[in-house]
């Protein structure tokens, strides 16, 4: 069944910050997990509600998708419904989802559910059954309980015919507010059946909302790592895992030549297969001479996050005759926890010879290996 869809997305999300549905939530922007979810199930179109001037944040936020388009709604969310309705140019007996952009996790089988359910009714929500024990307070303290028997916990989408919706609203009083569709359809006389709902379509309304909807993200590990080998030369310093350490030789490299954070970096960039570190800084380019490697690890760490991952542990062991580590490996943990946000204790420096074997043996350079554990969303 062919539909079409409004994602209501104009509030100023105040309660959790301030525009939420910018916010990114598994390394996207909200509103962006609704709209995908709308079109893959085949909503056509999908009508974005924006406050005037968000255009532009819609369309950097879906840019990876086709098939929307913007409009701007009003100061509420019954005026912003009223403009998503205005824009559409269907047939008056096609179907209507209209959709919180607060609620992420939108599911095919609900969607499916709800435009079976229009069969027999003039309107159908998702809900879920109040399990929890109901209490009426006053001044902190209980004054009463509630029955919770027929209590149902309403979501979005919630679904209609264009014509329907339309009238309904039509009919209502602007004295008043509605709650929600269902409350406007019900006013005019319509039926709205309750279908099962889903607990992971849950509203994000205050901050602590976004760290549980990051937990209900399904996860997965990869593992990166990360090899880097930079020959001595003349000098009276060395840069190592972020820490310049007093030397009578330094490291010859194209940037500050830090193998320590190379291989780190190489590490995190593996993890999330996203090329090596001489893809997003060649050597060939003038711009990264003498750079500090603290900028590429940094980037490297804004790549995960950006995917929605975290780093969770890193390891890097150096490979050289000289300089003695030990003295400033805590100071090395130290500067990577920092550089990746990370606690100190899933950070690991180590150091080890080779025995007086191969090229680190015969104290020609230095080497260093590192490997990275990053969790991203499936």
């Amino acid at each position: 069944m062919g539909f079409a869809a409004i994602v209501v997305a104009a509030g100023s999300g105040s309660r959790a910050g301030g525009d939420k549905q910018w916010r990114a939530v598994g390394g996207r922007p909200m509103v962006g997990w609704s709209v995908e979810a709308l079109l893959s199930a085949g909503a056509d179109p999908v009508v974005v509600v924006v406050a005037p001037g968000a255009e532009p944040r819609a369309a950097e936020a879906l840019a990876s998708l086709a098939g929307w388009r913007t409009v701007v709604g009003g100061a509420t969310r019954a005026e912003s419904v009223r403009a998503g309705l205005a824009a559409l140019d269907i047939a008056g007996d096609s179907p209507v989802l209209i959709h919180d952009a607060a609620r992420p996790f939108l599911s095919a089988s609900v969607i499916q559910r709800l435009l079976d359910a229009l069969d027999d009714a003039d309107g159908a929500l998702p809900a879920l059954p109040v399990a929890d024990s109901l209490r009426r307070g006053l001044n902190d303290l209980v004054v009463g309980g509630v029955e919770r028997d027929g209590l149902w916990r309403a979501q979005t989408p919630q679904a209609f015919r264009l014509n329907t919706i339309r009238d309904a609203y039509a009919a209502w009083s602007d004295i008043e507010t509605p709650t929600d569709e269902a409350a406007v359809v019900e006013r005019a006389g319509g039926r709205v059946r309750l279908v099962e709902g889903d607990a992971r379509l849950m509203k994000l309304t205050y901050p602590e909302d976004f760290a549980m909807a990051e937990a209900l993200l399904p996860k997965t590990t990869r593992i990166g790592q990360g090899y880097d080998v930079h020959r001595w030369g003349p000098g009276t310093s060395v840069w190592l895992c972020g820490v310049e350490i007093p030397h009578d030789q330094t490291l010859i490299g194209h940037s500050d030549a830090d193998a320590g954070l190379h291989a780190l970096t190489d590490a995190i960039l593996g993890a999330i297969a996203d090329g090596d570190i001489g893809d997003h800084f060649p050597p060939s380019d003038p711009k990264w001479k003498g750079a500090s490697s603290d900028r590429f690890l940094a980037y490297a760490a804004e790549r995960v996050v950006a995917r929605g991952g975290r780093i969770i542990n890193v390891d890097v062991t150096l490979i050289c005759e000289q300089p003695k580590v030990k003295p400033h490996r805590q100071a090395m943990r130290e500067r990577l926890a920092d550089l990746l946000n990370l606690p100190l204790d899933a950070v690991s420096v180590k150091a080890t010879t080779t025995e007086g074997l191969g090229f680190t043996g015969r104290d020609e350079g230095l080497a260093a290996q590192a490997v990275a554990l990053v969790e991203l969303p499936v």
